[in-house]
């Protein structure tokens, strides 16, 4: 069996080093906000080219800490309206809800998955305060367009960029693409930990401190408490596992994108629609999704050859019964979207045979 992902292999190489930090936490007696993630914020912050990284707990909690700090300051307010894509994952849109701002849906490009940038004009209202652009599956949202309508219309930009640790557009990675941004950790990302773990990355100091006191219990100095903040703080173990394998990011994403190119060039199967890619470092290729009109066949017949697949995602976040206010909404390219997706194996660990192994197969389905 092909594992879609198989994580115990893509940590056995680092397995001495975890050790190591492991003992190094141990013998320090500092297990909370410790030296491991003051180098980690430093070294993310320098990787994305950012002047600020604030580790936090998880993906989600990034960007709601954005969200709140921005209210903090004054620039957002209850009830104002956040552009977010309608193809996401469901935390993009549980971020903006979870800090009393109102998310305005936006269809995607077929081709792409991520949000049409001609289509956010005609969302924008008196109301509409900032971009919530979520880069999926590994390849970044088309910036240029979306920065000139965000400055048009004097909006906020924010980077969901839970999957696309290191992808570049025009020299800049994300994270710094827009005015914040927010990163997962969570164990199966390009840069992965053993937990849930997290980052904001901005270069707007006010924004940094305030993300930063708020993670905190809304605390700079122990006791006392500046804002009602909330205890978002990344692991100090979970930071030092990140900081063994932020060096390999780089070759780890050269490696995706050198089998989301053999997956490109070698899958001939007029039943399988093969993802848009311009072969460009804009990709990081977290997931590989192709899309089938009998997606579900298609699935069961990978895993009776010994492959291993996985649905991103299943349900639209409109139709999900936590979202019930929206079930009624149609927006026909996301549910198409969702309706038809699979991600195919891809990971720096996986061989040659195997890639070989799922192009053949589903040659000949």
């Amino acid at each position: 069996m092909i594992p879609f992902l198989d994580l115990h292999k893509i940590n056995k190489p680092y397995e001495e080093a975890f050790q190591q930090k492991l003992k190094g936490i141990l013998d320090s007696g500092w297990y909370i906000l410790g030296n491991e993630v003051k180098t980690f914020e430093n070294n993310f912050a320098a990787y994305c080219e950012t002047k600020y990284c604030i580790g936090v707990g998880n993906g989600l909690d990034a960007l709601v800490l954005i969200f709140k700090a921005y209210m903090e300051l004054g620039k957002l307010q209850k009830g104002d309206e956040v552009i977010v894509p309608a193809n996401t994952y469901i935390a993009s849109i549980l971020a903006i809800l979870q800090a009393d701002l109102i998310p305005v849906l936006v269809e995607p490009k077929l081709e792409t998955f991520t949000i049409n940038p001609s289509l956010i004009q005609e969302k924008i209202t008196s109301k509409t305060k900032a971009i919530l652009v979520v880069h999926l599956y590994g390849q970044l949202a088309e910036m240029e367009e979306i920065i000139e309508t965000a400055k048009r219309n004097d909006l906020l930009i924010i980077e969901d960029a839970a999957q696309t640790h290191g992808a570049i557009l025009n020299g800049k990675k994300a994270g710094n693409l827009g005015h914040a941004a927010g990163f997962s950790f969570y164990p199966g990302k390009n840069l992965g930990a053993l937990g849930d773990a997290g980052a904001v990355t901005t270069s707007d100091q006010e924004l940094a401190k305030t993300v930063n006191s708020i993670r905190n219990y809304g605390s700079e100095a122990k006791y006392y408490n500046d804002f009602i903040g909330v205890n978002s703080r990344l692991d100090e173990l979970q930071a030092a596992f990140l900081n063994v394998k932020l060096p390999d990011l780089n070759s780890d994403n050269e490696k995706r994108r050198a089998i989301a190119k053999r997956y490109l060039l070698e899958i001939k199967n007029s039943k399988i629609v093969l993802p848009d890619w311009d072969l460009s470092s804009s990709h990081v290729f977290h997931l590989f999704v192709i899309r089938a009109e009998n997606r579900d066949e298609l699935q069961n017949y990978l895993l009776e050859n010994g492959i291993q697949t996985m649905i991103h995602y299943p349900v639209a976040p409109h139709k999900q019964k936590a979202l019930k206010q929206w079930n009624d909404l149609s927006f026909p390219i996301t549910e198409k979207i969702h309706n038809e997706v699979l991600s195919l194996p891809i990971s720096p660990v996986i061989s040659d045979d195997e890639v070989s192994h799922v192009i053949s197969i589903l040659n000949k389905y």
